[in-house]
């Protein structure tokens, strides 16, 4: 079935439902023909571009042609997540002896991260075997195999085995945060750096928990995001799309609220 035939019938299958709730009818079919289109787009990109990402901290990236789960295009055009980039740049500039990844998908900053960080070792965790494979194809495509090694579960005994080296925190586990980074269970995660994305969304509350749980340890900084990207450099062809489809091609597919904390350890200053 080709990707037009399979977005019409679930197109027609959700306009056809007995459902009352019409705006909410409608807002699920305005989302699938934006994530339909998104994906026309990203074809559009790969065969003018390929599949290095074009800029930011990523840049150089010999990416993949669609992603392991979300959307696809902001990624190989530099901008995914771009409030959180500058601290991202920081990270990269920081000399961590580890990187723990965890909900790595497919690689994308573990293996992006890894290509600018010679002296890094990146711990890549995610629970999804296709992820787990993908991002190890990833990192061998970007000959930093040697130091990118990836795992299934991470649990909250493991943070220990890293308790005495220049540690790096980077989750994104779609709400399993709350279970995850609980300092009292895990002692070892206030001597550690933290850049969590929060889900409100699947659990509302959780940034402000998340700031209580650290304030003591870390200097956190909230990093919320409007949705709108600042682009600069984009390649000519991009600036002859349509103006509907350069905000479809930076669009992340987000269905909710999802802040990021960049919490940086009191602790971590006096491990060398």
């Amino acid at each position: 079935m080709s990707l037009h035939t399979n977005i019409q019938k679930q197109l027609m299958a959700s306009l056809a439902s007995e459902s009352d709730n019409i705006p909410s009818i409608l807002n699920s079919a305005l989302r699938l023909l934006s994530k339909w289109r998104s994906v026309l787009i990203q074809n559009t990109l790969i065969q003018q571009q390929g599949t290095v990402v074009i800029q930011g901290p990523m840049q150089g990236l010999d990416f993949l042609s669609e992603s392991a789960e979300g959307c696809h295009i902001a990624k190989l055009l530099g901008c995914y997540e771009q409030p959180l980039l500058p601290y991202i740049q920081q990270a990269i500039e920081t000399n961590y002896n580890t990187i723990l990844n965890i909900g790595c998908a497919e690689g994308y900053y573990a293996v992006g991260m890894a290509r600018h960080m010679p002296n890094t070792q990146v711990k890549a965790y995610d629970i999804n075997p296709i992820a787990q494979q993908t991002c190890q194809a990833l990192a061998e495509k970007n000959q930093v195999a040697d130091r990118v090694s990836v795992g299934a579960l991470f649990s909250p005994e493991d943070f220990e085995k890293y308790r005495k080296q220049k540690t790096l925190i980077l989750c994104d586990i779609e709400g399993g945060e709350k279970n995850l980074l609980q300092p009292q269970q895990s002692p070892a995660i206030i001597g550690m750096d933290i850049i969590v994305e929060c889900h409100e969304g699947m659990i509302p509350g959780i940034t402000q928990t998340m700031i209580d749980r650290f304030k003591g340890s870390h200097q956190i900084r909230l990093i919320e995001d409007s949705g709108q990207r600042q682009l600069s450099n984009m390649p000519t062809w991009f600036y002859k799309l349509a103006h509907l489809d350069q905000l479809l091609a930076v669009w992340e597919w987000r269905s909710g609220p999802t802040p990021w904390l960049v919490m940086k350890s009191n602790q971590l200053q006096t491990i060398k």
